[in-house]
């Protein structure tokens, strides 16, 4: 999916920024993997993370932490995320920002956190410049590819994975 950056008055509802800051390797590592791993238990890539994965991503060359984006609780620990890339050009695309991953604890589900989240993380690749923003989503994922419909996120190519039924 992709939309234009930035995001217009009108896509935000009325919705306030959230405050947000960079991940801290080290400190957030244990929160932010239990947000993960409880937001994402169903999946199977990006559930099931431990320390050592964790490490190996953020190790990764296109990773800059000012990008990755968490949200405290009121008692400072992590209530959600919104880790984000930039692509350079390739062939006829622009360069791009990504919303790579975004999770909220799911005792946070059905209050705007998400969305405020999702918010975010566009906000800070307008900031750098970037004109158009994409993800990927499930297309059986309802409720996300909802969210990002209202964000003025739109289709821009599906990909289909198959595999041998059972027998």
């Amino acid at each position: 999916m992709r939309r234009p950056l930035p995001v217009d008055v009108g896509t935000r509802g009325g919705a306030p920024p959230l405050p947000v800051r960079p991940f801290r390797p080290g400190p957030d590592d244990d929160d932010w993997l239990q947000v993960n791993n409880a937001a994402f238990a169903w999946h199977p890539d990006q559930g099931g993370w431990d320390a050592a994965l964790l490490v190996e991503r953020l190790a990764e060359d296109w990773v800059d932490l000012d990008g990755f984006l968490v949200h405290d609780s009121s008692d400072g620990t992590i209530d959600g995320f919104c880790w984000t890339r930039v692509h350079p050009p390739a062939g006829a695309d622009p360069a791009m920002g990504e919303i790579f991953v975004v999770a909220a604890r799911p005792d946070t589900h059905g209050t705007g956190l998400g969305r405020a989240l999702t918010l975010a993380g566009l906000d800070h690749l307008a900031g750098q410049g970037l004109g158009v923003a994409m993800l990927y989503v499930e297309a059986d994922n309802a409720p996300a590819v909802r969210l990002y419909g209202r964000l003025g996120f739109t289709v821009h190519h599906s990909d289909a994975a198959y595999s041998p039924s059972s027998p």
